[in-house]
């Protein structure tokens, strides 16, 4: 029996699983809190729940986490910052790059230089006199990324030198872009670049957790980590390239949905602690795509479907216009922060008696996860504010801090300080839907919004009035996101993202769904909705009925990311180009991009041949950097684009080689 361990670390809960991949079957699962101030407790829990005979036999141990995800979503990770080469800060502004691909203008400095399109001419910039002059900016980076314009064509020159010259002046980590991504847009692998830096530490405190916790146990496994694309990469990879995991938590859950529901069309519905992951499986393979995009991040990380929005258990809950909504921001429930701190509960009674009203949440609380070991960027009041939560969690309310001029978001950002507050986690308590921690505190904590919102009172009757509202407002969320997915996965011409208009027009289908009318607006899928993640069976069985919808719920659902995780496999893709150099009298000859710059030939078949051997060549050189042994399946595809010009003769445009590699754990 060939046994492996399956974790997946998500942003409520930690996942294990054994597998006994001879049987193709869970053989014991569990789950254990994730404690994000010591990733190695939770993981250590979830081991120890596991049968010991079993995990000592285990000759795997394969990852997936949501951290990453989690960090995208709530613009959390290290201080990084990039160099842009070959544009400039007007061109910046001109394109609006700061919006479009996610930067922040004390992140980037641009420097131009003269390079040509087909990466045959290009000019170096004085290195030593840039980094001379933003010397400042420099001095808080925790790492640094560069990108520079046609790096595919000329073989990064630019980003080879700018890396030699940091490693003789700082010591910090360098990632250059082209080592990530193959792709054209210099903004976007720009973009990769600076949250693959941002990535680093994230994905360092979680592997070193992981070491830790294998070690107090003497187990001594083989390590992988589910990458964005579902297939899998050994520990050093991810370190160095953690980039390509900010989908790992969902691209593991689309794997185990796929081997627990067993439906050829289905869309995979998997709600966590802080967000909801949507994924399309048609024909039984999953949809795919080139470049991901979160958080309000443009990536050419390539991976598996999935559309992620803020929404989980510990979604915070708060008014707008007197009238409850659910955010996208994760905090600590209250009734899991009562278990932690038993003082919360004195506390939200005291705050109660006084009469207080109002809809700026003042019951919520601040606690210190942890203290930053260089204090030297932080504001003096940011500071004021760590010494003021060093001990028991502070009240918003309490007068121990300055409420009007707190200043937290930085600090909350970087997962220093974590805010406490009403969550669905905890109206599943006070509906009784879910009974792991204090419901006290959750009551508490819906009694201070029925004496601030419109239309509440405080009283048996309105709790119950107001938990239902909470349970609707998941439930129409739920669906206005799967139509809004469903509608651009089907047409992707017509619906690129939504209008506020379409969305308002599927908020009231759901409003309207037990409504008929002279007209009717109603949205149904074919494709059974899978739902998996814990508070799925509550809220998709309605969700899935206004679409007429098959709902399945599989077995083992609830660790799903962790059955995806121990059974998915490793894989390498490596996509070459060649073009054709066009001129008045035709095509004369054909270049071939390869990652140590650009090769001219003669005849096209040349250029193929050797586009060939060599896309296998670093594809299979990418699956054993991936942590691929024994032998490898490759595959090599070449495809051709033409098209016709006015006169209607044909004109090649490129011709793609693609090899991947793949090989069984």
């Amino acid at each position: 029996m060939k046994l492996g361990i399956g974790i997946d670390t998500g942003g409520t809960y930690t996942d294990a699983v054994i597998y006994d991949f001879d049987a193709s079957r869970v053989v014991a699962s569990t789950k254990a809190p994730t404690t994000h101030e010591n990733l190695e407790l939770g993981i250590g829990a979830a081991l120890d729940s596991l049968p010991r005979e079993l995990t000592g036999r285990a000759e795997l141990l394969s990852l997936s986490t949501t951290l990453a995800t989690n960090a995208c979503v709530e613009n959390k990770g290290g201080r990084a910052k990039l160099v842009l080469v070959g544009t400039t800060e007007r061109t910046l502004e001109w394109v609006d790059a700061y919006k479009t691909y996610g930067f922040s203008r004390d992140e980037v400095r641009a420097i131009d230089n003269k390079s040509s399109f087909d990466g045959k001419q290009t000019e170096v910039p004085d290195w030593d006199a840039f980094l001379a002059a933003n010397a400042d900016w420099l001095s808080d980076a925790a790492a640094l990324a560069a990108a520079e314009n046609n790096a595919i064509h000329n073989g990064a020159p630019c980003e080879r030198a700018l890396g030699d010259k940091l490693a003789g002046r700082y010591n910090i980590p360098y990632i250059a872009a082209s080592e990530l991504s193959g792709e054209l847009n210099m903004m976007e692998r720009g973009a990769t670049a600076l949250l693959n830096a941002k990535l680093l530490p994230v994905i360092d405190e979680f592997l070193s957790a992981i070491n830790r916790a294998l070690r107090a146990r003497g187990l001594n496994i083989r390590r992988m980590i589910v990458r964005s694309d579902g297939s899998l990469m050994n520990e050093s990879a991810a370190r160095s390239q953690p980039v390509k995991t900010i989908l790992s938590g969902p691209a593991a859950s689309v794997i185990g949905a796929g081997k627990l529901a067993g439906r050829a069309d289905s869309i995979i519905v998997d709600m966590g602690g802080t967000t909801t992951d949507i994924s399309i499986v048609e024909n039984s393979r999953p949809a795919m795509t080139d470049g991901i995009r979160i958080g309000g991040k443009r990536t050419q990380i390539k991976g598996v479907f999935i559309d992620t929005f803020g929404l989980g258990g510990d979604s915070r809950i708060i008014a707008d216009e007197s009238k409850p909504i659910i955010t996208g921001r994760r905090v600590l429930p209250l009734s899991a922060a009562a278990v932690r701190f038993p003082r919360v509960i004195d506390e939200l009674e005291e705050l109660l008696s006084t009469n207080k009203r109002g809809t700026s949440p003042l019951y919520e609380f601040l606690y210190l996860v942890r203290t930053p070991a260089n204090t030297s960027g932080y504001t003096e009041s940011e500071l004021e504010l760590i010494d003021a939560l060093k001990g028991d969690p502070v009240m918003l309310g309490s007068g121990k801090i300055d409420y009007y001029r707190l200043k937290s978001e930085r600090l909350e950002q970087e997962g220093i300080v974590m805010r406490i507050g009403l969550t669905p986690t905890d109206i599943m308590h006070i509906k009784g839907d879910f009974d792991a921690y204090d419901r006290r505190a959750a009551l508490l904590g819906v009694r201070w919004w029925l004496r601030a919102l419109d239309g509440y009172d405080d009283c048996d009757e309105d709790v119950a009035r107001f938990a239902d509202k909470i349970y609707d407002l998941v439930k129409k969320k739920l669906y206005t996101n799967i139509v809004r997915i469903m509608l651009s996965y089907r047409y992707p011409k017509l619906f690129d993202g939504a209008s506020d208009g379409l969305l308002r027009l599927i908020e009231s289908s759901w409003d309207d769904r037990n409504q008929k009318g002279l007209f009717d607006t109603a949205f149904a899928s074919s494709a059974a909705l899978v739902g998996i993640g814990a508070p799925t069976h509550i809220f998709l069985p309605d969700v899935a009925a206004a679409l007429s919808a098959e709902c399945v719920i599989p077995p083992d659902a609830g660790v799903a990311n962790a059955v995806g995780a121990v059974t998915a496999d490793i894989s390498a893709e490596v996509k070459l180009t060649i073009t054709p150099n066009l001129s008045a009298e035709g095509v004369e000859g054909y270049t071939l991009y390869l990652p140590d710059g650009s090769h001219d030939f003669e005849k096209l078949s040349d250029a193929v041949e050797r586009a060939e051997r060599e896309a296998r060549e670093l594809a299979i050189a990418e699956a054993r950097r991936h942590g691929a042994t024994g032998e490898l399946a490759v595959t090599v595809d070449v495809g051709a684009r033409s098209a016709l010009d006015r006169r209607g003769s044909t004109v090649e445009l490129d011709t793609t080689i693609v090899a991947r590699a793949a090989a069984e754990v």
